[in-house]
């Protein structure tokens, strides 16, 4: 007998719109974390406060890391302090760390002076850290072995106290003073004989991260070696905690969105869009504006010294927007491309000379096949009576192609070795934006181009 297919279960934002409060939260507390959390961030925000009031701590506490910091605040403060504290309490440590980096001085202390004991020395020991060091962001959960241990006796550990742990896929072997001996995979351990001690059991190379490691670095270390967790030691070598791997995704999002806005013309905004107030968001945006108009009224100023040129010849006139903007999007071409190498560890500053004379090759190029386009279009359109450049179109014609050639060239070249000197002078080459290299670009367009006009155009039009 065929049966009726079963009806589909009520989506989060069913429940919450009917009412049912208690389904609401037995559907988060079924779901993965991250899961529950999406579920929970397509409510509307009246619906999110509302539903966040009635959730146990232990489940307010995984649903926080995953909403932004700004909104953290709010939901937390719709709670009585003391459950407020339950909530921060239960918390991983790596989670309410970056929570706590968000707060004032005054109110960060407080908080943490009304934690649990044990969370609070957790708490303060990885307050230690500077913001970008891989020992503040280290979590404790994990599982350690005894070096004396067979692999029988490892796996009856793993079962007594692996529950609750960041990750099982990797356990560590730590000696009585705390010293990170080794790591092993558990599937290493459940595949090997019970009686076989843990130190002949072979497994991949070990590889630490000391805790003053720049997190910059240790993301580097997880893409080298494809981990989904490091250990972190000190400097005696005991073992802090473990760092994963989406721990250090977190990092990588967070550089990638900064190094977007500032290459987009402006200072990174350091948090979600709309947790900016107004003047914070004038500030950042308003300074890199400025900059940038400065810099273009170098254009005006250029244009000003070529006044004569474009009063004799007008036509000139026509091809400043067409020679100026090939020059500023090859600039942008090449400023996007080396950036991205830096950051990738593609590329060193050793090889500027490299990038140097291929992007040479690159920009004379690109610009004499832009020539060759531009060339074509002035004495087609001449032909067919489209526009009429003057008896001397096709010196105007080959003054904007040889303007090409030595625009788009300056343009490649400027752009990238802009992230190059930056990087020298330990700026993030992510500043040398798009809008900044196009500025650059403008002002050297514009004397590149009516240079040539002279030339070529000289006992004719000039």
């Amino acid at each position: 007998m065929i049966q009726a297919p079963a009806a589909a279960s009520p989506s989060l934002q069913e429940l919450v719109r009917g009412g049912k409060w208690p389904e609401a939260i037995k559907f988060l507390e079924k779901q993965h974390p991250s899961d529950a959390a999406a579920s929970f961030l397509q409510l509307s925000q009246r619906n999110q406060r509302s539903l966040f009031k009635l959730l146990h701590p232990a489940l307010a506490a995984t649903l926080l890391p995953y909403v932004a910091y700004y909104d953290q605040f709010v939901l937390l403060h719709l709670r009585a302090h003391d459950e407020m504290l339950r909530i921060v309490d239960a918390m991983e440590p790596d989670d309410r760390m970056r929570f706590l980096d968000e707060l004032p001085e005054s109110s960060w202390q407080k908080l943490v002076d009304e934690l649990t004991a044990t969370e609070r020395a957790v708490t303060e020991r990885l307050a230690e850290y500077e913001p970008n060091q891989a020992g503040r962001y280290v979590t404790p959960e994990y599982v350690s072995l005894r070096p004396e241990m067979n692999a029988g006796e490892a796996l009856a550990e793993v079962r007594a106290n692996g529950r609750g742990k960041e990750t099982l896929s990797l356990v560590y072997i730590v000696g009585s003073d705390g010293a990170l001996l080794d790591e092993l995979k558990l599937s290493s351990l459940v595949m090997a004989d019970p009686n076989q001690p843990l130190s002949e059991i072979s497994d991949d190379v070990l590889v630490p991260v000391q805790d003053i490691d720049d997190l910059d670095n240790v993301l580097a270390l997880f893409e080298k070696y494809d981990r989904v967790a490091l250990p972190v030691i000190d400097s005696n070598r005991k073992m802090l905690g473990i760092l994963t791997f989406d721990d250090v995704m977190d990092v990588a999002r967070i550089e990638a969105t900064r190094e977007i806005q500032r290459f987009g013309g402006m200072e990174a905004l350091e948090a979600p869009y709309f947790s900016v107030r107004l003047r914070g968001m004038l500030r950042k945006r308003g300074g890199w504006l400025a900059l940038l108009f400065l810099g273009e009224m170098l254009t005006a100023t250029a244009m000003s010294h070529f006044e004569g040129e474009i009063a004799r010849a007008v036509v000139l006139a026509l091809f400043v927007p067409l020679i100026i903007s090939s020059g500023g999007n090859s600039g942008s071409q090449a400023t996007s491309l080396l950036i991205r190498s830096l950051a990738l560890k593609e590329i060193s500053l050793l090889h500027w000379w490299k990038v140097f004379g291929r992007e040479i090759v690159l920009g004379v190029t690109l610009g004499a096949f832009l020539g060759v386009i531009g060339f074509v279009r002035i004495v087609a359109w001449q032909w067919m009576h489209l526009t009429d450049y003057g008896p001397h179109y096709l010196l105007v014609a080959a003054t904007v192609w040889l303007s090409l050639i030595g625009v788009v060239g300056f343009g490649t070249v400027a752009g990238s070795m802009l992230p190059f000197i930056l990087r020298k002078f330990g700026a993030d080459p992510a500043t040398s934006s798009a809008p900044l290299v196009a500025t650059l670009v403008d002002v050297m367009g514009l004397i590149i181009y009516f240079t040539t006009a002279r030339i070529v155009l000289h006992g004719s039009l000039l």
